[in-house]
């Protein structure tokens, strides 16, 4: 799988309810954002990175920022993943993977899971853990693209599960994962300054996959 899809880091929020951004938050030996890309690296062709902050970079990682102003959330940086992707001949893709910055323990094996999910072209793979959908963590296809810019130009709501209504969606279950401090959602989220908390304790209590 790595050698067919590019994968993008969504890191272009504004992180309100952490009061702070989020990538940039210590996290193990680096800060979020580094912990997201070690664990994504390895699965895809190439890391890109979305952010509308100078100050969230990667070394040597490109970074785009949302094309769309004042923070329309992750269909803009969804958007803004696909147009970058589709202006750069060398990718020679049908689909990008999507990771947001705020889900740490995503599994390892997310991205050949997720394509083994494909059945055409236009299909987006998307995971679920415990019943739920979650609809940025995905593979999205390049043909998307100009139905989600015409989308944004006046959209009739920002939910990313409205946009992806009568699309050719294909979700992959993921179980949850032991840890020594109890089994946790793979797709754990870190929102808040509790959640942070929570991750760093699992994280340093010996995380593995």
């Amino acid at each position: 799988m790595a050698d067919l899809f590019p994968g993008v880091i969504l890191s272009g929020g504004r992180s309100s309810r952490m009061g702070e951004p989020k990538a940039l938050l210590p996290f193990g030996s680096g800060r979020l954002i580094d912990h997201a890309a070690a664990r994504l690296a390895p699965q895809v062709s190439r890391i890109y990175l979305n952010s509308n902050d100078p100050d969230i970079a990667l070394p040597q990682i490109t970074s785009f920022a949302d094309r769309f102003a004042d923070f329309p959330g992750p269909l803009a940086g969804i958007h803004a993943s696909l147009t970058f992707i589709s202006e750069h001949p060398g990718n020679q893709t049908t689909h990008v993977v999507i990771v947001p910055v705020d889900a740490p323990f995503f599994p390892l094996d997310l991205v050949a899971c997720l394509g083994a999910a494909l059945i055409g072209p236009d299909d987006i793979a998307l995971t679920t853990s415990g019943g739920q959908m979650h609809p940025v963590m995905g593979l999205w296809p390049l043909s998307v693209t100009t139905r989600l810019s015409k989308w944004l130009e006046n959209p009739p709501t920002l939910k990313v599960r409205t946009f992806l209504a009568d699309l050719p969606v294909r979700t992959v279950a993921f179980a949850p994962i032991a840890t020594p401090l109890g089994e946790i959602d793979p797709f754990f989220n870190v929102n808040t300054k509790l959640d942070l908390e929570r991750a760093r304790e699992i994280l340093d209590a010996g995380f593995s996959d």
